[in-house]
């Protein structure tokens, strides 16, 4: 009978032999299963961050987005550019801009009322009828070279083109094209707003036919304007009568059973007299 050799731990070549561990296959593959769901997880981190940044964006960007919208009793202001004179401009109508200059008038400089009457007013409307715009009100003052500063709030009625020149010298005051929007109406309606003390305003309801404000009602207070304006406290007097909705605004004081202004600036729709008789006649000015 033969007897099994022991092995010496070396191979022929005297090299001692590498015993394979019967935990190495295990291990290994423990390894590379560690592995994989690693790199598993780093990927639905990244995944994750990225969509945790973007719902953070968006409620930011939603937020920008969002418009704030006038309460009942506050106008809402549309924006209104300056133009430099002589600058030729396009504007859609039921827009406004404030056209400013310097005028000389010579030694004799006139009040801002006068200094109105002396520009022109040109129109061109496409229809071939009617005016293209009006001035909505007007104020400035002197100034240290002996001209006068003029500031007025232009509103765009039709299509077509307008432009202002001062008749003494033929300056082009203003120049522009004004281009129609579907579904724009020249429609006006005269609308007051009242200040209280806090500095709100407060619409009068004209629906009630009366000859003079201190009668009418405010249209979301259940009170009349006499109750609501006090004798001999001064106001801000908002009035809204273009085809934009442009504010013109004036200072006035309640003195018995009327008002008047405490404040001649602005001259109020220069090109619109029967809406100043109107308003004249309810203010009691």
């Amino acid at each position: 009978m033969s007897k099994k050799k022991k092995s010496s731990g070396f191979d022929k070549q005297g090299t001692p032999e590498r015993k394979q561990s019967p935990w190495a296959l295990p291990m290994i593959g423990l390894v590379a299963l560690a592995f994989i769901v690693g790199i598993i997880f780093l990927k639905q981190q990244g995944e994750g961050t990225t969509s945790e940044a973007g719902s953070k964006a968006t409620p930011a960007s939603s937020t920008k987005a969002q418009t704030i919208e006038a309460k009942p009793n506050e106008a809402a202001l549309p924006p209104t550019a300056i133009v430099p004179p002589g600058v030729a401009t396009t504007m859609e109508v039921n827009k406004a801009v404030m056209v400013t200059a310097e005028l000389d008038f010579g030694p004799r400089i006139p009040s801002i009322a006068q200094a109105v009457t002396e520009i022109e007013r040109r129109y061109q409307p496409a229809d071939g009828t009617g005016r293209t715009f009006a001035i909505l009100d007007a104020y400035g003052e002197p100034t240290p070279s002996g001209k006068l500063h003029i500031s007025m709030h232009v509103s765009s009625e039709k299509p077509g083109q307008g432009s202002l020149v001062f008749r003494r010298t033929g300056e082009v005051l203003w120049n522009s094209k004004i281009t129609p929007v579907p579904g724009a109406t020249p429609a006006k309606n005269l609308i007051i707003y009242i200040g209280d003390d806090a500095g709100a305003g407060w619409v009068v309801d004209g629906s009630g036919g009366v000859s003079s404000v201190l009668d009418s009602k405010l249209r979301d207070k259940p009170v009349k304007v006499r109750d609501f304006w006090p004798d001999g406290a001064e106001r801000e007097v908002t009035l809204v009568y273009s085809a934009c909705g442009c504010p013109v605004k004036v200072m006035a004081r309640r003195v018995g059973e009327r008002t008047t202004r405490t404040k001649e600036m602005p001259v109020i729709f220069p090109d619109d007299p029967t809406a100043v008789q109107t308003i004249a006649r309810l203010m009691g000015w």
